[in-house]
């Protein structure tokens, strides 16, 4: 729910009124310069062709100032661009002299807080992101009064909201009606001086477009003839040119800095860097970075759940009307509105502060940004809602994967028991909206079952409790608990109060001291996984609202992500610095690319990446790597089954093909993934955003979006070879070592996996499965399969036998006395050979496996195990 008042996706681009409309829309380099790639332009008016300018636009990021000069202005006898007859020229300068003591009448500082502010204004202007009311602007940083202007000018902390700001444009020496005054040279370099003090205070960098000498000018000094020890007065008459300058002032990322290490495409030291001093990567100061506490929440459940009307509720403070209302704001298509059933995945972002509910029902939150704004100190929960038919099961995975949650939050209808009859997933409505194929599918165990083998914090919330008869609510809650313990794992049920609440803007204190008693409990087990929150709630009624609130506000964080989370760096030590994962891909517009200063190695081509830092932190203005990328030039996906359409309304799933199409896709595949050249890719961070926040660095751990302009080929200078990047694939920064070895990231072309479920092992070799890791979703073929064994001894300690209770419940207990051995499978091994791209994998990241898609299974059923070792 973007506010169309703080956010404009196409703001007034920065174009220089001396261009032609022709040149502004031909050429999108003059109508946007760039720092670091210009160089001063000095002529004559003449070349111009041009008189006057145009009058200054009201707004947009062009001003006119016919001085910036910080004392009166001189008086001048004659100008020839504003008289041209000696005769006017006391008139004439008699009005300039007034103009230019405006600022005489002002103290030295409010005239520069004045011009500051000004110029503050026009930077917004050609940014999207305008400033704000939830939040009052920092004032800039002024020198003093007895400050020397004249001496190096420290740049100071960008400003918030200037981070995609593309500049503006200063025309010096011009009135505002386009009239070309001029200034002397020593008025000008003053007034450029000035412009640079104001801009450095804004953290911005200021560069001279071009100077136009357009007139001259005579005016009178005073001086003092020494003649026989006397002193006399006298006026002497001087004679200067006058001239008119473009400056264009713009943040100051850091993009232009020469003493960054360029990286090539393989992730290698460039040579002109190869000794041991220059090795030393450059560290991003991490100042621009958003510091609120940020948890990541994931909806999943089955279709007809109520996921999508929860988080309406949850995220606007509007309470459902039993026919999805609340839903609406989160739709993207079409046939959701008309079939009911959510294809897509949702995001929405819920703030805390005080245990006030920093949401859309707040009348001073617009946007994401406002939510920003008024939870710092507090937490933002970030929550994604996935679909829930068999159909769209991709998008279950997306959500438990791809942005890697911290919290997973299963939702089960509490009326989902009503007419089933003991059957989980076959409600009346489940039924209508999957056909006579679901009667015998349990939607409901499926993801219960797949939550609960995840390595993830599960909680779930039971909806629906306005529909839910007593005997229907008691069936499912039983299932549900079973389930949990089944997995070893400890339900913990939070009781609502059944009061309604049609207005809901604050926790209730009841609520809050409920669920602070829960989250300590669960932070003094020491697991996050070990206890399962419960929560029944109702949309409609407002029930159970502010106790899902208040769990929201308090589930513990994981630690900050490192790299060697999975496995020590002793097993890992080829890790980059930094890790981020691509979840999706947009548009970057054109006039990124001229915020790179170094024109001859970066283009103007560029993409915009969304996902989460695996580990490490980004900044605007970091080289990095991004790949693998495949050994052809043709897309990739034209050989995956992913754009085909279903063969039907259940079943097959687009994702997950069956046996027999991934065996076609392999006859056209017969040679495996290989080691190619021009596997890696190098791009300049050029923005960041942190939910929608722009910011200058993401922190481990973090979900955003970055702005990439890629690095241009030497051998290749068309713009048409742009690498197209596509889900599943990273961004990293080689790490020192890699740096100082030259080695470069190593992509796999297959892995092997061990898997806790023995029954992993009845897969065949030669078999074809899809495989999810963090964002891959890929095709790949079984080559091995073995099982594990534990050497278990009978007669175990106490400690023990209840350890094997909770783990292996099958397993029936031996007999104490005994003290005999035997093999036990406790789980199985298996080795995978990708069928299509190499991808990124890291060592100990966890994997799904799943088989073909079938007319009588739900699709999640699958294994979930843990990656030991990679095939390069």
């Amino acid at each position: 729910m973007a506010s169309i008042f703080t956010y404009d996706p196409d703001p007034p681009r920065v174009s220089s009124p001396w261009l032609a409309p022709e040149d502004v829309n031909g050429n999108s380099s003059k109508a946007s310069p760039s720092l670091g790639q210009m160089q001063t332009q000095t002529g004559l008016l003449s070349e111009y062709g041009v008189t006057k300018l145009q009058a200054e636009p009201q707004f947009g990021p062009t001003e006119y100032k016919l001085h910036l000069l910080l004392r009166p202005r001189r008086i001048y006898q004659y100008m020839s661009t504003s008289s041209q007859s000696k005769a006017g020229s006391l008139s004439s300068s008699s009005k300039l002299s007034t103009s230019a003591t405006t600022s005489a009448t002002q103290p030295r500082q409010q005239r520069l807080k004045q011009l500051t502010t000004q110029l503050l204004w026009r930077l917004q202007q050609s940014s999207p992101y305008h400033a704000t009311s939830s939040k009052e602007l920092k004032l800039p940083k002024l020198p003093s009064d007895g400050a020397d202007l004249s001496a190096p000018v420290q740049c100071e902390a960008l400003v918030p909201g200037l981070e995609e700001s593309r500049g503006a444009l200063y025309e010096i020496g011009v009135s505002d009606d386009g009239t070309l005054i001029g200034l002397t040279k020593d008025e000008m370099d003053e007034s450029l001086t000035t412009l640079r003090v104001m801009a450095a205070s804004l953290g911005c960098s200021v560069e001279v477009v071009r100077m136009v000498l357009v007139g001259d000018c005579e005016w009178t000094e005073s001086t003092e003839l020494v003649d026989d020890a006397l002193t006399t007065p006298a006026h002497a008459t001087k004679q200067g040119r006058l001239w008119v300058a473009e400056a264009l002032v713009a943040p100051n990322l850091g993009l232009g800095d020469t003493s960054r290490r360029p990286i090539s495409p393989s992730g290698q030291v460039g040579n002109d860097m190869e000794d041991k001093e220059a090795s030393d990567p450059v560290e991003i100061p991490s100042r621009g970075s958003s510091t609120t506490p940020q948890i990541r929440v994931t909806l999943t459940g089955p279709t007809t759940s109520g996921k999508s009307s929860l988080l309406g509720t949850l995220s606007t403070g509007t309470l459902d009307n039993g026919r999805g209302k609340s839903r609406l704001s989160l739709l993207k298509h079409r046939h959701e509105m008309v079939s009911g059933i959510t294809s897509s995945i949702a995001q929405e972002l819920i703030g805390y502060k005080d245990q006030a509910i920093l949401n859309f029902s707040q009348g001073n939150i617009e946007s994401w940004i406002d939510i920003h704004d008024c939870a710092e100190g507090g937490r933002l929960v970030f929550v994604t809602d996935s679909g829930g038919h068999p159909r769209y099961r991709r998008t279950v995975l997306r959500g438990l994967l791809n942005w890697a949650p911290h919290w997973s939050i299963l939702c089960v209808a509490a009326d989902d028991a009503e007419e089933a009859a003991g059957a989980y997933g076959a409600t009346s409505s489940a039924k209508e909206v999957l056909g006579s194929a679901a009667a015998g599918v349990d939607l409901v165990k499926a993801h219960v079952t797949l939550s609960l083998k995840l390595e993830v914090p599960i909680a779930i919330v039971i909806t629906k409790l306005d529909l839910a008869s007593k005997t229907s609510l008691q069936k499912t809650v039983g299932k549900i608990l079973t389930a949990i313990k089944e997995a070893g794992r400890i339900p913990k049920i939070l009781q609502p109060d059944q009061k309604h609440y049609d207005d809901l803007k604050n926790i209730p204190p009841q609520d809050h001291a409920k669920v602070r008693l829960l989250v300590q409990g669960i932070v003094d087990s020491g697991s996050l996984i070990k206890h399962v929150p419960i929560v029944l709630t109702s949309a409609v009624k407002g029930i159970g609202i502010g106790l899902l609130h208040a769990l929201l506000e308090s589930l513990p964080l994981p630690p900050t992500p490192t790299a060697g989370d999975y496995v020590g760096m002793a097993l890992n030590p080829e890790q980059p610095r930094a890790l981020f994962h691509i979840d999706n891909t947009f548009s970057l517009p054109a006039s990124y690319g001229s915020l790179v200063g170094n024109s001859g190695r970066y283009g103007e081509q560029g993409v915009v990446v969304s996902g989460h830092a695996r580990f490490g932190s980004l900044s605007v203005g970091d080289q990095i790597v991004f790949g693998p990328f495949p050994a052809e030039e043709e897309d990739p996906r034209g050989l995956a089954p992913d754009d085909r359409p279903s063969p039907g309304s259940y079943g097959l799933s687009i994702s997950h093909p069956a046996s027999a199409e991934l065996a076609r896709i392999a006859m056209k595949n017969v040679i495996s993934a290989s080691t190619i050249v021009g596997e890696w890719h190098a791009a300049q961070i050029v923005s960041i955003r942190n939910l929608r926040l722009p910011v200058r660095t993401l922190a481990p751990g973090q979900a955003g979006s970055i702005g990439l302009v890629f690095e241009r080929d030497p051998n290749n200078s068309s713009c048409a070879d742009t690498p197209r990047i596509r889900r599943g694939m990273v961004l990293a920064i080689p790490s020192k070592h890699m740096l100082e070895t030259n080695l470069s990231l190593q992509a796999a072309s297959g892995f092997t996996a061990t898997f806790k479920d023995p029954s992993v092992t009845s897969l065949a070799i030669g078999s074809f499965v899809n495989v999810y890791v963090a964002s891959v979703r890929a095709a790949a073929r079984v080559i091995g399969v073995s099982s594990l064994h534990h050497r278990h001894a009978h007669g175990p300690s106490k400690s023990m036998a209840d350890e094997e209770e909770i783990f292996n419940l099958n397993d029936d207990v031996p007999d104490a006395a005994t003290d005999m051995t035997d093999d036990r499978a406790t789980g199985g091994e298996v080795c995978l050979e990708l069928l299509h791209n190499r991808e990124w994998f890291e060592l100990g990241s966890q994997v799904i496996l799943l088989e073909g898609g079938s007319q009588d299974r739900s699709g999640l059923e699958g294994f979930v195990g843990n990656i030991t070792e990679i095939v390069d």
